[in-house]
């Protein structure tokens, strides 16, 4: 089974830390939400307290399939400003790991130099910290093993293609029939 850590600090975006764990738990995927914050609990953007499953100073992130970093402000700079999420996302990158970004929290790519040549999307005016990255606008873009999401209504498709990258394609379709995706789309 697939194994996916997501960073979770003070000041993320609720639909986009959220929304990423509760699809890919559906679809199979373990995912283990980790605080930055030295504890447990994690303040969302919008005032909501969530607990996260483990602390960073806990982690061995050595058998991590994929790394996420939700956005949201100030989510995003303290994720940032973090040197073990910096190090652990640098250390996903040099073995080829994935790596997710949405919203503002590609800003963190950015400033490792994972961005340079590569194709990205962020939240509108966040572009400028993607260093070095061709700026997309897309709902989501993937290039290699990096895939960044422009923001919350980008959210669901941004998972759901995450979610492809462990389960066959026709498992994604049915999970995205049956939490009724398909119908927002108008798709069938």
């Amino acid at each position: 089974m697939a194994k996916v850590y997501e960073f979770l600090a003070n000041g993320f975006e609720e639909i986009e830390g959220l929304a990423p764990v509760d699809i890919l738990r559906r679809g199979g995927v373990e995912v283990i939400t980790v605080s930055v914050t030295g504890e447990i609990w994690v303040e969302t953007s919008h005032g909501i307290t969530v607990m996260a499953d483990m602390l960073f100073e806990d982690a061995d992130l050595s058998d991590a399939d994929m790394l996420l970093l939700p956005g949201g402000m100030p989510g995003s700079k303290n994720l940032n400003a973090h040197e073990g999420v910096r190090a652990a996302v640098m250390a996903q990158a040099v073995k080829g790991g994935r790596i997710g970004a949405i919203c503002a929290a590609p800003m963190v790519l950015g400033s490792l130099g994972l961005l340079q040549g590569k194709r990205a999307t962020c939240s509108p005016g966040f572009e400028v910290y993607m260093d070095g990255a061709e700026y997309t606008a897309e709902l989501f873009t993937v290039d290699g093993n990096i895939i960044t999401g422009e923001g919350p209504a980008a959210t669901l498709p941004y998972a759901y293609r995450i979610l492809s990258f462990f389960i066959p394609e026709e498992d994604v379709r049915t999970l995205q029939r049956k939490m009724q995706f398909l119908h927002l789309t108008g798709e069938q």
